[in-house]
Protein backbone atom coordinates (compact mmCIF):
# COMPACT_ATOMS: atom_id res chain seq x y z
CA UNK A 1 0.00 0.00 0.00
CA UNK A 2 0.97 3.47 -1.07
CA UNK A 3 0.93 6.32 2.10
CA UNK A 4 1.88 9.12 -0.56
CA UNK A 5 -1.30 11.14 -1.78
CA UNK A 6 -1.54 14.30 -4.04
CA UNK A 7 -0.47 17.81 -2.45
CA UNK A 8 -3.73 19.46 -1.89
CA UNK A 9 -3.05 21.98 0.49
CA UNK A 10 -6.44 23.15 3.15
CA UNK A 11 -5.98 27.16 2.60
CA UNK A 12 -7.23 29.52 5.13
CA UNK A 13 -6.90 26.80 8.24
CA UNK A 14 -6.59 28.32 11.63
CA UNK A 15 -6.94 24.91 13.39
CA UNK A 16 -4.03 23.40 14.71
CA UNK A 17 -4.66 19.68 14.57
CA UNK A 18 -2.88 17.47 17.04
CA UNK A 19 -3.36 15.33 20.35
CA UNK A 20 -6.86 16.76 21.57
CA UNK A 21 -7.32 19.00 18.80
CA UNK A 22 -11.28 17.77 19.10
CA UNK A 23 -11.55 15.79 15.87
CA UNK A 24 -10.97 11.82 14.92
CA UNK A 25 -7.45 11.02 14.46
CA UNK A 26 -6.73 8.26 12.57
CA UNK A 27 -3.70 6.36 11.79
CA UNK A 28 -2.95 5.85 8.18
CA UNK A 29 0.45 4.37 6.94
CA UNK A 30 3.04 6.74 8.08
CA UNK A 31 0.88 9.96 9.84
CA UNK A 32 -1.91 10.37 11.31
CA UNK A 33 -5.32 11.92 9.71
CA UNK A 34 -7.66 14.02 11.57
CA UNK A 35 -11.37 14.01 10.32
CA UNK A 36 -12.96 17.45 10.22
CA UNK A 37 -16.19 18.58 8.26
CA UNK A 38 -16.14 15.65 6.46
CA UNK A 39 -12.27 15.82 4.89
CA UNK A 40 -9.61 13.60 6.02
CA UNK A 41 -6.34 16.33 7.33
CA UNK A 42 -3.07 15.60 7.01
CA UNK A 43 -0.41 18.11 9.07
CA UNK A 44 2.19 18.34 6.42
CA UNK A 45 5.33 20.68 6.57
CA UNK A 46 3.42 23.58 8.51
CA UNK A 47 0.58 23.37 6.51
CA UNK A 48 -2.89 21.32 6.38
CA UNK A 49 -3.74 19.06 3.42
CA UNK A 50 -6.52 17.42 2.45
CA UNK A 51 -5.87 13.38 2.33
CA UNK A 52 -6.58 11.85 -0.51
CA UNK A 53 -5.51 8.71 -2.36
CA UNK A 54 -3.90 9.30 -5.59
CA UNK A 55 -6.55 7.85 -7.63
CA UNK A 56 -8.18 4.69 -8.11
CA UNK A 57 -6.65 1.77 -5.69
CA UNK A 58 -8.53 -1.23 -4.90
CA UNK A 59 -8.00 -3.08 -2.02
CA UNK A 60 -6.94 -6.92 -2.99
CA UNK A 61 -8.59 -10.38 -1.67
CA UNK A 62 -10.68 -8.48 0.75
CA UNK A 63 -13.39 -10.60 2.26
CA UNK A 64 -14.40 -8.91 5.30
CA UNK A 65 -17.30 -6.80 4.70
CA UNK A 66 -17.32 -3.25 6.52
CA UNK A 67 -20.65 -1.55 7.44
CA UNK A 68 -22.37 -0.54 10.65
CA UNK A 69 -21.77 -3.20 13.33
CA UNK A 70 -18.93 -4.21 11.20
CA UNK A 71 -15.99 -3.72 14.03
CA UNK A 72 -13.77 -0.89 12.59
CA UNK A 73 -14.37 2.32 13.08
CA UNK A 74 -16.82 4.29 10.50
CA UNK A 75 -15.79 7.72 9.29
CA UNK A 76 -17.50 10.08 7.06
CA UNK A 77 -15.80 11.29 3.84
CA UNK A 78 -17.24 13.20 1.35
CA UNK A 79 -20.28 11.56 -0.15
CA UNK A 80 -19.62 7.95 1.32
CA UNK A 81 -18.27 6.58 4.81
CA UNK A 82 -14.35 5.08 5.23
CA UNK A 83 -13.71 2.26 7.25
CA UNK A 84 -10.49 2.07 9.25
CA UNK A 85 -8.99 -1.12 8.98
CA UNK A 86 -5.43 -2.39 9.50
CA UNK A 87 -4.09 1.64 9.52
CA UNK A 88 -5.87 2.55 5.91
CA UNK A 89 -9.26 3.47 5.39
CA UNK A 90 -11.47 1.11 3.34
CA UNK A 91 -14.21 2.64 1.13
CA UNK A 92 -16.80 0.56 -0.80
CA UNK A 93 -16.75 1.11 -4.60
CA UNK A 94 -18.29 -0.30 -7.24
CA UNK A 95 -18.55 -3.94 -5.45
CA UNK A 96 -14.75 -3.61 -3.91
CA UNK A 97 -12.77 -2.03 -1.50
CA UNK A 98 -10.90 1.03 -2.35
CA UNK A 99 -7.36 1.89 0.09
CA UNK A 100 -8.06 5.39 0.82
Amino acid sequence: MTTSAEHHQHRNHDHVHGAGCGHVAVPHGDHVDYVHDGCMHRVHEGHVDECEPPGHVPHGDHDHQHGPGCGHVAVPHGDHVDYVHDGHRHAGHNGHWDDH
